[in-house]
């Protein structure tokens, strides 16, 4: 039994609006996914920034608003992704338009490239749940692009701004693996960059 109509095109955000859990997603464009801890590997290194990064959002945070989705990305999504960009020297691209499929198809909201591919996507009305279901069909549009680097797994992440997740594709098996860690900005920003740092530098 299908859960898309195999007559209507949908774009990526058509399947947070849908409200289909993650697993039913995967299961239908022929992908398994499990949760689990992913213990992401972290970047070892000094990341010489780091505190003034946290030090920066703490200061503000009392005095934004965080209830609305462009407030959000502007103080906090952005300034970790142009950090990251600092780090790694990966190429950002912001509403990145791509098409696999009638059925994959639409704008990726933060792509990181370098020789492998990070991917961000931000949760609607802070949704993480239903955030994470657009964030499979993306990653499943990534595996399935053929612009998509040879790496054997992608990483991918939903966020509130304020709360990070991860998944994690295997692309020969088809399989993700869904994180049961949250990491939180501003309080758990070391580990959190230091894992966006490594996914794209090892």
């Amino acid at each position: 039994m299908t859960i898309l109509d195999p007559n209507i095109s949908y774009t990526f955000s058509k399947f947070f609006d849908l409200r289909i859990p993650a697993d039913e997603l995967a299961n239908e464009f022929g992908y398994t996914l499990r949760k689990k801890k992913l213990g992401l590997p972290q970047y070892p290194e000094d990341l010489d920034r780091l505190e003034e990064l946290r030090s920066r959002i703490e200061e503000i945070l009392p005095y934004v608003d965080l209830s609305n989705e462009t407030s959000r990305r502007e103080i906090l999504i952005a300034k970790i992704a142009t950090e990251l960009v600092h780090y790694t020297k990966a190429e950002l691209r912001i509403e990145y338009p791509i098409s696999v499929t009638p059925k994959l198809q639409g704008y990726l909201d933060y792509l990181f490239r370098s020789h492998t591919e990070l991917l961000v996507i931000e949760a609607k009305r802070q949704d993480l749940d239903y955030g994470m279901t657009q964030l499979i069909a993306e990653m499943i549009a990534l595996d399935q692009w053929d612009r998509t680097p040879k790496q054997p797994t992608l990483l991918g992440s939903v966020t509130t701004g304020k709360i990070w997740e991860f998944a994690l594709l295997h692309r020969e098996k088809k399989h993700i693996d869904r994180g049961l860690e949250s990491y939180r900005v501003p309080e758990d920003i070391d580990s959190l960059m230091r894992i966006l740092v490594q996914s794209l530098t090892a």
